[in-house]
């Protein structure tokens, strides 16, 4: 980013001056998100490091090394005014290089529990932005309260329940099932969903985001669907730039409970089955009992799905009023202008450092 010519006073007003690179891995999915949102993309060797194969682990270790050197070289050439991280292994060689270079950076942490590699790289982080007050606590005076930044068509409602299902060629009248697993799937979500299919879509219509890896199989399912089931069921293998419209298309979601959901499901006030990923450091147990403990969501560990989904989906679905409270707490956790505080906390790093 390049030094703005803003004061703290009018720091929420955009730079007329902002660049912006973003630093990634090349195989990453933000490679391809950096480009097509018109970024600079700057590549970065890096790997895990918390794996027990010995030959992986000497191979990520000198993906390590030469990302240090990369980084070192672009904080070096492009003298950034404010460093943005959010996570990933492509994080730490940056943090340390523009630490080294002193450099302000700025720590985001989605997530209510911090990561390794957000505790590991926190001492050489100026501030930390987190979603919500409770994150505070690992963090002392170091933390600001952001919230979870949003898409700007899900910041503001883009289209209404009819309209978002006139997208999808579904019924306006009908409930509306979303159920999705991240960009390449749930399978666990998937295998579930598929045993309960023919049940779930008497009653309901179903937007089914599959995933890449189980695309082909939820393709040939949807093949074999009888006529009236069949134009009740829209399965896709991903959705990037229709996700804001299934969410106000959807009367509830079954998902994953990745940090997205604390931001993304209250922008909407989209009620939702949480089934946090059973590993992944545990970070998204947590994300899913704050959403549960407030009324905004039911959570079901992976394993009991099988038993569980259904009659959950049922209960919901057959109870309406249990859908509206569950909505309309969800709605009061929102937090509309998380994206424009990070951006105002970042414009102020980067100018008291262009004042030094």
């Amino acid at each position: 980013m390049s030094s703005p010519e803003h004061s703290d006073e009018d720091a929420s007003q955009p730079a007329n001056d902002l660049e912006i690179r973003y630093a990634g891995t090349a195989e990453g999915i933000e490679a391809k998100l950096a480009t097509e949102a018109g970024l600079d993309f700057v590549a970065i060797q890096a790997g895990q490091v918390r794996i027990r194969n010995p030959f992986k682990l000497v191979r990520n270790g000198i993906k390590l090394v030469y990302g240090a050197w990369q980084a070192r070289s672009l904080m070096s050439s492009w003298k950034p005014d404010v460093l943005f991280v959010t996570g990933g292994y492509a994080c730490a060689p940056v943090v340390v290089a523009a630490y080294r270079q002193n450099i302000p950076v700025m720590i985001y942490l989605p997530d209510l529990t911090p990561g390794l590699a957000v505790q590991r790289l926190s001492p050489y982080a100026d501030q930390i932005a987190v979603s919500f007050p409770e994150v505070c606590q690992f963090f002392p005076n170091k933390a600001i309260v952001t919230g979870y930044p949003l898409r700007p068509e899900l910041r503001k409602r883009s289209c209404s329940k009819a309209d978002a299902r006139a997208k999808f060629d579904l019924d306006p009248d009908q409930p509306t099932v979303l159920i999705f697993g991240g960009s390449r799937g749930a399978r666990s979500i998937n295998i579930a969903t598929a045993n309960i299919l023919p049940q779930l879509l008497e009653f309901a219509q179903v937007i089914h985001i599959t995933g890449t890896l189980d695309w082909s199989v939820s393709q040939e399912r949807a093949a074999d669907l009888p006529p009236e089931q069949s134009k009740r069921y829209r399965p896709f293998p991903y959705l990037h730039d229709d996700m804001a419209t299934a969410f106000n298309a959807a009367d509830l979601a079954v998902a994953r409970a990745g940090a997205a959901t604390l931001g993304e499901f209250p922008a909407v006030g989209l009620p939702a089955i949480l089934v946090p990923l059973p590993i992944s450091g545990g970070h998204q147990q947590p994300n899913a009992d704050y959403l549960t403990e407030r009324g905004a969501a039911v959570t079901i560990a992976d394993a009991d799905m099988p038993e569980k989904l259904w009659p959950t989906i049922h209960d919901l679905l057959t109870h309406p009023e249990k859908l509206v409270s569950m909505s309309q707490a969800s709605l009061s956790l929102a937090q509309p202008d998380a994206a424009n505080r990070i951006a105002s906390a970042l414009i102020a790093l980067a100018s008291k450092r262009s004042r030094h």
